[in-house]
């Protein structure tokens, strides 16, 4: 048994103080588990890996369920390796990202309670007997990318935020993002377990719903993205949230128009936190001041932010953090990943005492903070009956930032809306295409080359 470990160390030390204290509150207010109950769960837990070898991967999709702190920790006293997985992907991706990852275990959830398959006798094929966790990400081929992290790397994302955002264990996260993203997993699940952070959790994610378990839980952060603020702001007869102090908007960039009106509504500022899966948190707009568009802050604790190319306006940046993570797999990429080192896609901009976002070189949409590969998208139109030819784009969302769109090339009595409701059957919810032209011929631009920016301009509403 694991007893090394630098999050169970720190679990060590929230029990000792935080014992009998609430640790997952319920939307009703009702407290599901204390600090002390969840040790006691964990225990319970921890004969998932009794016959799985150290270093096995186990496959999480279980939602929002207060059984997420107790199932880390019984983890990470077996040395098994944690797999999170998006609850509303797709039967087809999550087979792939289990295979591709070697996975031993999958952790379910049907009313409520957890259900523990084995999925196949591990192949040994993946080397993670240091890791951790396992973060999925979209890379540059239609294949899931696997991001790898040792504990002392999640616990220095932990410490980062709380440090660099103020958060402590006087407060109350709202868990209304998902635990299994990089971000939930970071802001609501290592505070908990790490710095004893209670949190509420949340499973209606409509924007009024929200408002309501926000005033009656008393929560004082609130982690979430840009649309849950955009919708307060159209919400008419919105409750008072006295407690709430802490308003943290990531995954998508935020407009400054939302966040002066939420401001303006509310009383309170929106703090811009960028990211990023293979690193943790890069900045924080600790003012919250919201006069620049694409302002994201300064850097955070203890994270260094180099210009590439400081000799333009923006550029790309090197990350250096002890929250970086180990590296890709199963397919390194040691110039973008590793060694304490992350170089992103995004291009980025000095804005007065810190950064703005200006763009990326990579063509992942971003689908409400959910990154989408379009080569994944392509590959399956390319499959559906009467398609010859298929290119994905992102198109401007108001909601959620970017749209997936595609232009596609196929027999004469092909249509759209079979093509949709295919792609609804087939991929996860914000994969699915909100609109696919059907052309004759895929635009070029006057080069002979077909840039998914130039058809974004073209197709724009």
């Amino acid at each position: 048994m694991n007893t090394e470990d630098p999050l169970l160390i720190a679990w060590e030390n929230t029990l000792a103080r935080a014992n009998e204290r609430p640790a997952i509150v319920a939307t009703t207010g009702q407290v599901l588990q204390t600090f002390g109950q969840i040790e006691s769960r964990a225990r319970e837990l921890e004969r998932l890996g009794e016959t799985n070898a150290v270093g096995s991967v186990i496959a999480i999709q279980i939602g929002n369920h207060q059984d997420w702190p107790a199932l880390l920790i019984a983890c990470l006293r077996r040395g098994l390796v944690v797999l999170p997985l998006e609850q509303l992907m797709s039967e087809q991706q999550r087979d792939v990202a289990l295979n591709v990852c070697d996975a031993s275990l999958l952790v379910t959830c049907r009313d409520g309670k957890l259900e523990i398959a084995q999925v196949k006798a591990a192949a040994g094929k993946a080397r993670l007997d240091s890791s951790t966790l396992l973060k999925l990400t979209s890379g540059t081929t239609a294949a899931p990318r696997i991001i790898r992290f040792r504990s002392d790397q999640l616990l220095a994302d932990c410490n980062q935020i709380c440090q660099t955002m103020g958060i402590s264990d006087s407060d109350l996260n709202f868990g209304v993002i998902p635990i299994s993203h990089s971000y939930g997993f970071s802001n609501l699940l290592t505070p908990l377990v790490a710095r004893a952070v209670p949190m509420v959790l949340s499973n209606d994610p409509t924007p009024r719903a929200v408002l309501a378990d926000l005033a009656r839980t008393n929560a004082t952060v609130l982690p979430a993205t840009p649309f849950f603020y955009q919708s307060f702001c159209e919400i008419g007869d919105a409750p008072a949230l006295p407690k709430l102090r802490l308003c943290i908007s990531a995954g998508a960039p935020l407009s400054i128009t939302v966040a002066k009106n939420f401001r303006g509504k509310f009383q309170l500022p929106i703090h811009s936190f960028y990211g990023a899966s293979e690193c943790g948190g890069i900045c924080y707009d600790r003012d919250g001041t919201n006069e620049i568009e694409g302002f994201v802050g300064a850097p955070m604790e203890n994270v260094d932010i180099e210009m590439l190319d400081p000799a333009i306006d923006s550029s790309q940046v090197r990350i250096r953090s002890a929250a970086v993570g180990d590296g890709y797999f199963p397919d390194p990429d040691s110039d973008k990943l590793g060694e304490g080192i992350f170089v992103p896609d995004d291009l980025l901009a000095r804005a007065g005492a810190g950064f703005k976002i200006v763009g990326r070189t990579s063509d992942l949409i971003n689908v409400a903070g959910k990154k989408v590969n379009p080569a994944e998208i392509e590959a399956y139109l390319r499959h559906c009956r009467g398609v010859r030819e298929a290119v994905v784009f992102g198109l401007n969302s108001v909601r959620r930032n970017e749209e997936v769109a595609a232009c596609v090339v196929g027999e004469e009595n092909l249509r759209e809306s079979e093509l949709l409701e295919s792609a609804r059957r087939t991929l996860s919810p914000w994969q699915v295409p909100k609109r696919i032209f059907i052309v004759d011929t895929i635009p070029a631009n006057e080069r002979g080359k077909i840039s998914r920016r130039e058809l974004a301009k073209r197709f724009a509403k």
